[in-house]
């Protein structure tokens, strides 16, 4: 019981020394990984639906 506890205390000595991002600096960065998540999402649908395309004219079924 006594080494969770100084886990416990150690944890949280840690937590108190972070650096944590302001409402602003959240709000940008939550913006940019949903814009980047958005990106990506199209990138992999456009090769996806390329490759689609392109394995049916090879092998029309």
């Amino acid at each position: 019981m006594k080494s969770i506890r100084k886990f416990l205390a150690e944890a949280f000595s840690e937590l108190r020394k972070v650096a944590w991002p302001n409402a602003q600096q959240v709000r940008v960065l939550t913006v940019l990984v949903f814009g980047a998540s958005i990106f990506v999402g199209f990138y992999i649908a456009f090769w996806d639906l390329l490759f689609t395309e392109l394995l049916k004219l090879i092998n029309p079924a």
